[in-house]
């Protein structure tokens, strides 16, 4: 699959799936949503961002030794906190509630308060969500599997 944008991404699966019936898309999305799910986890536990690079290091700290040692995300890619959705036009994968007000700060690299009432820092950018190419290689592969088996 070539550098594909959003839109390119939607119009390609628009023009393949049109025969489709509604079951069959709910069954195809379920596919890639599921896949994504895993994909998305696995690269969150690789620490990377979808372009393959490394996640920002945490800035040293000499107090807290414990939080710094273990790996960021670790409870937060498990499916329990990493959902997907789907259904006849989509395939979602995401986070819920407090976890994806802390998801959305980390993935923007916004400014947030460290614990309710402490002070305001100003996180780095960790891509938490996004599509990789191998993702989109497997989306490629799962739509013309699906297709062929029609």
């Amino acid at each position: 699959m070539a550098q594909y944008t959003d839109q390119s991404i939607n119009d390609w699966l628009n023009a393949a799936l049109a025969p489709l019936g509604p079951a069959q898309r709910h069954r195809l999305f379920r596919a890639i949503a599921q896949h994504l799910q895993k994909s998305q986890g696995q690269r969150i536990a690789a620490q990377q961002n979808p372009d393959g690079s490394a996640f920002e290091a945490r800035k040293p700290r000499q107090k807290q030794k414990g939080i710094r040692q273990r790996a960021m995300f670790a409870r937060i890619r498990n499916r329990k906190h990493l959902k997907y959705r789907s259904s006849p036009s989509e395939a979602a994968v995401g986070f819920s509630g407090r976890i994806a007000q802390i998801a959305t700060v980390h993935q923007r690299g916004l400014i947030a308060e460290v614990e309710k009432g402490g002070p305001l820092v100003k996180y780095a950018k960790r891509e938490l969500l996004g599509l990789s190419d191998a993702d989109l290689r497997a989306i490629e592969a799962l739509v013309s599997q699906h297709l062929s088996a029609r």
